[in-house]
């Protein structure tokens, strides 16, 4: 039971770091702006924005403010 629990969990994490990524992504393209500019304004490694656009990895708090900022968006747009 716990077990299931815990695979139910990292399914509906992986689930929002890939709804994450894909809203980046999609304001990004908006923007007209590529993964490298992206990643400099926000001073990461674009391989990394790379993962993070792909939902590969769990960005902090303060990065999601980042990447809105660079993107000159309100947050809640990231959001899934």
């Amino acid at each position: 039971m716990i077990v299931l629990f815990f695979e139910q969990l990292i399914q509906n994490m992986s689930e929002l770091t890939v709804s994450f990524g894909l809203k980046v992504r999609e304001q990004r393209k908006l923007k007209k702006i590529s993964q490298e500019k992206l990643a400099l304004l926000c001073n990461i490694d674009r391989s990394y924005m790379g993962r993070i656009e792909r939902g590969e990895v769990n960005v902090t708090i303060e990065k999601v403010y980042e990447l809105a900022k660079a993107l000159d968006i309100p947050v809640i747009n990231l959001l899934p």
